[in-house]
């Protein structure tokens, strides 16, 4: 599968993960820049909820969810930030990568592209130069999306368009279709108004799981107590933004320089959509089901296949979930 070259990166990402102790230095790689799906890090970092456990937290920016899991599966990060059919097909290469909680509980993954550019669906990406960044799942799981919309895996170019140019990118027409998440879909509107176009991967059929926590399994492995106290912390976190995003978005704007006050909180207002399913809301805040995991498992399989199967059960874990702790459905209509 092109741009996803385990062996070499592992090897160059392998950092050996020592046991965790009391106030030890801990590393979390994001799965792209900060922005406002991860300012309950923050937030529990500035009310400093991870040091009183004794986790001397350390964000680090990310640079897709192909590399985030390959850092984290090969020890060179504890903890992660990655798409999890990302994490799945980096976990068949090799990578010792384990999801520990759903931040995105639905897909985030969408296309955009403008109406004048002669395109109206997925039926006219054929011969389109589709601009992302190298390690974004979207390219990576491309061939998925490509089988479900009848299109030829090669039928496209992929471009390298960082984060930050995407709609810069498309609005000169250096691509006319980006990926990007859903939770800047109101960034897009504002700047292309009815011009744009959009699909999110769902309205296609393929709903896997997004953005998720993920462990090294050797360091989940020595250190149950201190993953399950991430976990936990982190949970309260995200169950403190979602009753209340000012504190947490003041958080975030303290701790990372260049983002927009307005952009953060219209991007949150999507993001507590894509937190919410019929899991989350009942059995509790991040909670991954077995039964969604095993199909995105043969996803993932069907599609990209795997390079070494492995029971899925072994890819994922909720027990380290409080399950007091669950996504409030009744703030989505905020």
């Amino acid at each position: 599968m092109k741009g996803l070259k385990i062996a070499g990166l592992a090897l160059a990402l392998v950092v050996p993960v020592a046991c965790a102790h009391a106030g030890q230095s801990i590393n979390l790689i994001l799965n792209w820049t900060p922005a406002a799906d991860h300012s309950p890090f923050y937030y529990a970092k500035a009310q400093g909820w991870y040091e009183k456990a004794g986790i001397d937290l350390s964000i680090e920016v990310g640079k897709g969810s192909g590399v985030s899991s390959l850092k984290v599966g090969s020890g060179g990060a504890p903890f992660g930030i990655a798409d999890l059919a990302t994490m799945l097909v980096a976990r068949s290469k090799g990578a010792d990568a384990v999801a520990l909680m759903s931040i995105y509980a639905n897909t985030g993954q969408t296309f955009y592209w403008l109406k004048s550019y002669g395109i109206s669906g997925p039926k006219d990406f054929a011969g389109r130069k589709i601009g992302n960044p190298p390690g974004d799942a979207s390219r990576v799981m491309w061939p998925a999306f490509a089988k479900a919309a009848g299109l030829a895996p090669d039928s496209v170019t992929f471009v390298n368009v960082g984060p930050t140019a995407k709609t810069a990118a498309l609005k000169s027409r250096t691509v006319e279709i980006i990926s990007d998440f859903y939770n800047s879909h109101d960034l897009k509107l504002k700047e292309f108004g009815s011009d744009l176009g959009s699909l999110n991967w769902k309205d296609i059929g393929l709903n896997a799981y997004g953005n998720s926590l993920i462990v090294n399994g050797a360091f989940l492995e020595k250190n149950p107590k201190l993953a399950e106290d991430f976990v936990r912390i982190t949970q309260k976190a995200y169950a403190a933004c979602v009753a209340d995003f000012e504190p947490c978005l003041k958080a975030l704007l303290d701790q990372v320089t260049g983002l927009d006050r307005e952009e953060q909180e219209l991007q949150w207002g999507r993001i507590k959509y894509l937190m919410a399913d019929e899991f989350t809301t009942t059995r509790g805040l991040g909670w991954i089901d077995a039964g969604r995991m095993q199909k995105d498992y043969e996803l993932v399989q069907t599609y990209l296949g795997m390079e070494k199967p492995f029971p899925v059960e072994s890819a994922f874990t909720s027990k380290l979930l409080d399950t007091s702790i669950k996504m409030d459905a009744s703030k989505l209509s905020n």
